[in-house]
This record gives structure tokens, C-alpha cells and sequence, in this order.
């Protein structure tokens, strides 16, 4: 009998662990949190992975963590911008900061382009089952802006 209460015990604890990670997994495809593979606007090529966090109170901000490619120079810096991330490193730099949930995706923030050191308004929503984000950098309106398709990295 007490083979088969331990037995149970066993099952039961595998099944409570699967359920856990069902529930983690659709959580994270729910949300942008995570890291993400940018793509470079002139060729296409990845160019960098961002990991977007929570900073505990619902506002999400994205940091660059490893230059992809060309841009994998640990040593590169903001050059062209013109705050406080002047000549900093981009490796590690928040390039995405103030995105709040709004309706179907997250809305508010802002998104730097350590390219030409501009900051732009910005709008993410994600795609495909959470395994792409829309990431739109705006002037003014969402009309005047560019889109990016980042994809999400295991």
C-alpha cells in the first residue's frame, strides 16, 4: 500500500509540475517579456537581442544584451545620441523604457535607435501566438513611424 500512496504522490507532484510550467509558458507568450532577436531595417539581418522586463510596477523597459553580426562589438557606443546615453556602450543600454499595457498591446513608451541617437514614441503588440513583437518607433502620430518584427528567443 505504501508503495502505491507514493506512487500516487509521485504522479500527483508530476502532474502539479506540468500544469506549473503550462501555465508559465502561456504566461510569457502572453507578454513581452523575454528576449527578443531585433532585425536590421536596411538588410534584414538580426542585429541585436533586446530582453524586455517589468520593472515591478507594469512598466516595461527593453535592454540591449548581445550585438548580433556586425554589431558585435562589445566596445560600440551611442555616438550619434544626444541624452544622457551619449557615447555610453550600447551593449547593456535600456534602449526601450515606459511601455504600459494598453488594450491589445503596450503603448506610452519610448524607443531609442543607438544608430542615429534618435528617440522615438513607441508601440509593441505581439503576433503569432506571442512568438513575434511589433515594435513601431513614432514622431507625433503612429502614422509617421517604421515597424520592426522582433522574434522571440527560447
Amino acid at each position: 500500500m505504501n508503495g502505491f500512496l507514493s506512487r500516487a504522490a509521485r504522479h500527483a507532484a508530476l502532474a502539479s509540475a506540468l500544469l506549473a510550467g503550462a501555465v508559465a509558458a502561456h504566461a510569457q507568450t502572453d507578454s513581452p517579456v523575454g528576449v527578443w532577436q531585433t532585425v536590421d531595417d536596411h538588410t534584414g539581418q538580426p542585429k541585436a537581442l533586446v530582453k524586455i522586463t517589468d520593472d515591478g510596477s507594469g512598466s516595461l523597459d527593453g535592454k540591449v544584451i548581445k550585438g548580433l553580426g556586425a554589431n558585435d562589438q562589445p566596445d560600440r557606443r551611442c555616438s550619434a545620441c544626444t541624452d544622457a546615453r551619449k557615447d555610453q556602450l550600447i551593449l547593456g543600454m535600456t534602449i526601450i523604457d515606459g511601455m504600459k499595457k494598453s488594450g491589445e498591446g503596450w503603448d506610452d513608451g519610448h524607443i531609442l535607435d543607438p544608430e542615429n541617437g534618435k528617440v522615438y514614441r513607441c508601440k509593441m503588440r505581439l503576433e503569432d501566438g506571442g512568438q513575434k513583437l511589433e515594435v513601431r518607433g513614432y514622431l507625433g502620430i503612429s502614422l509617421l513611424g517604421r515597424s520592426q518584427t522582433w522574434v522571440r528567443q527560447q
